[in-house]
């Protein structure tokens, strides 16, 4: 009921085998895929290396204030506030709590 093929037929290579013209033609084709994936590479890393830099750039030149505040000494928003006097004191709001430690005597624990 089944069908044994010869053993000749299963180690015969396939009947459709390329051309020389077609393997040249195959040949080419990669290369210039693969030229042209390195080339797309080459422009989007040169697109984000711009990018990057004018990122970079802007971030420089909208800082330089603060840099400039920082060599000097002074604080960082003395420059930028203008609605508060220059002759002000410098005042520290907060609140505080004081722990003092206990005694701890043997007398003191059992009550």
């Amino acid at each position: 009921m089944t069908q044994e093929t010869p053993a000749s037929d299963a180690t015969a290579q396939p009947t459709s085998q390329q051309s020389l013209p077609a393997k040249i033609l195959t040949l080419l084709l990669s290369a210039a895929l693969l030229v042209l994936g390195f080339m797309f590479s080459l422009v989007a890393l040169a697109i984000a290396a711009i990018v990057v830099l004018g990122l970079g750039g802007w971030f420089w030149w909208k800082t330089r204030a603060l840099r400039k505040a920082l060599r000097e000494g002074m604080p960082p928003g003395a420059m930028a506030s203008d609605s508060m006097p220059q002759d002000r004191d410098d005042i520290i709001e907060g609140e505080f709590v004081r722990e003092t430690p206990r005694p701890t005597d043997a007398s003191r624990l059992l009550r």
